[in-house]
């Protein structure tokens, strides 16, 4: 069947002559995708990058959380990230960020209230506010959290783990969606008490295959797929919703219903009803496929125009000072024995385990029980480091760190023994922000010089230096996408225990805790 663009939008079906003529015989043509939510700096790329590879996979509007960014440098980060989201062919709509930092415990590098995001609204491309993190603060009714969820209609959720009265009073404030379910039953209960289920599938927070049977015909209007946080290598190596698509249906879901969820679903929760449908008057953006099922994108079209990969182009990056002290072995020391809180990794998953070790400070690092030292340093006032211990990381000799560390951002670090601790802590200081894996006398590093979240470099060079830190780390015992999961252990609005540069912290007590009880 033909159909006609004009204008950037849909004409309509039928005998149409055109001035340009597309012969897509044999293929199919597919709605844009959307990522109902996404964190581009997460991706390791600045969003001229980022843009340039999800297009090429038939991505044609993102839902994008600017947080990360926003934690480092306030309000003039979101500005960064309208800017250059204009600048490019991809659709990048912006949710404000509404937890700057995430906690009040929490200290970063700035702080937004209800005020400096009021200025965003009714600007274009900002169409709600994000992720609503601080669950306690709603159900307390912080004032100004409560002005903030007041100045738009779209209010998407974050509320791991939250049930009963507790949840039906979060959705009651005003929250509409939730992308952090990690079980089949907590997604029933949310999408039963109206909320869209945002279905997630990032670089190791893998949800897709434990909530896909919750997706059946009357359902698959209220789910909708989103990426949430993926390296540039997975990106690269496996897509991005066309990924998604592609894991959906190899699990049983039938390909109507994928489609759906990564078009229309997603358009219809944010009220883009210019988008995510093949109809006249709507946006012609599409890709055509070679099988829906397989799914792979030949063409990518954006307002009736193929998109052609115009190359690199080299990105401004926002000012964003790293003030770091970086400790000396000494400063990082722990003593005593006793039971030790121990954060344990969840494969797969963003949740980690309040694991209860007893450990003899002494025989720590301790690699027979795969117990060890994890470090988080202040980067914004070159104040202290807090120390915790972690699980699940397999490391045998040497040290990890970055300045990714979800949401504050300061600079986390994992290792075997202090001084390589401290080598892979100074190397990030010595970047200006980055990623870092030490041992011996060997250090292979990732720089960061966007807020020391994303790359100056073009997507390609990214993912080949990323897939040398992993090899290294991996030759040090690590596990699969070792800086994912390091940028996780400081984020302190996701159950059950972490660490931040205070040191261990108790996320279901919501407070500091020791590290060791005696």
């Amino acid at each position: 069947m033909d159909f006609a663009v004009k204008d950037g939008r849909v004409v309509g079906f039928g005998d149409y002559r055109g001035r340009k003529d597309y012969d897509l015989t044999g293929t199919y043509v597919v709605p844009g995708l959307i990522d109902a939510h996404v964190h581009i700096e997460s991706s390791l790329l600045a969003p001229s990058e980022y843009a340039r590879l999800v297009l090429a996979h038939g991505t044609t509007t993102v839902i994008a959380d600017p947080h990360e960014i926003a934690n480092v440098c306030g309000a003039s980060g979101i500005e960064y990230m309208l800017a250059e989201g204009a600048r490019t062919s991809l659709d990048i709509l912006v949710m404000l960020p509404s937890c700057v930092p995430a906690t009040p415990l929490d200290v970063g590098g700035a702080v937004l209230a209800a005020t400096d995001l009021a200025g965003f609204r009714g600007r274009e491309g900002v169409i709600g506010l994000a992720e609503v993190m601080n669950v306690p603060g709603v159900l307390a009714g912080d004032e100004d959290l409560r002005a903030k969820m007041n100045l738009f209609e779209v209010v998407d959720g974050h509320a791991p783990f939250l049930s009963g009265k507790d949840l039906n009073a979060y959705i009651y404030a005003g929250t509409g969606s939730d992308h952090e379910c990690t079980t089949l039953a907590e997604a029933r209960e949310k999408l039963l008490r109206g909320m869209y289920i945002l279905v997630r599938e990032g670089s190791t927070e893998k949800n897709l295959k434990d909530l896909l049977p919750l997706v059946d015909a009357c359902t698959a209007p209220r789910c909708c797929f989103a990426t949430d946080d993926r390296h540039a290598d997975m990106l690269a190596g496996e897509g991005h919703i066309d990924d998604c698509i592609r894991k959906a249906v190899a699990s049983g879901l039938k390909v109507e219903m994928a489609l759906r969820m990564a078009t229309l679903s997603a358009a219809g929760r944010f009220g883009l009803h210019d988008r995510g449908a093949l109809a006249p008057g709507r946006l012609a953006d599409f890709c055509v496929v070679d099988d829906p099922e397989r799914f792979h994108v030949l063409q990518t079209f954006k307002r009736g125009v193929e998109v052609i990969d115009a190359g690199y182009r080299l990105p401004v990056c926002p000012a964003a000072t790293l003030n770091a002290r970086v400790p000396e072995p000494r400063d990082i020391r722990i003593a005593g024995k006793g039971e030790a809180r121990v954060i344990g990794i969840v494969p797969g998953q963003i949740t980690t385990r309040d694991l209860r070790c007893p450990v003899d400070a002494a025989g720590i690092p301790d690699t027979g029980r795969d117990i060890l030292k994890a470090v988080v340093t202040d980067r914004y006032r070159a104040g202290g480091s807090g120390i915790g211990l972690v699980h699940g990381f397999g490391l045998q000799e040497g040290a990890i760190a970055g300045s990714v560390s979800h949401d504050s951002h300061n600079i986390v670090a994992v290792g075997v023994d202090d001084p390589d601790i401290v080598r892979a802590i100074g190397e990030v200081v010595r970047l200006g922000g980055g990623l870092a894996v030490v041992s011996s006398r060997e250090v292979t590093a990732l720089p960061l010089e966007c807020a020391g979240l994303m790359s100056a470099l073009p997507y390609g060079e990214v993912v080949q230096r990323l897939g040398t830190l992993e090899e290294h780390a991996r030759r040090l015992g690590s596990i699969e996408n070792p800086f994912m999961y390091l940028s996780f252990l400081a984020l302190t609005v996701i159950p059950e225990i972490r660490v931040t540069e205070r040191g261990v912290f108790d996320v279901l007590a919501f407070a500091d805790v020791p590290l060791l009880e005696e």
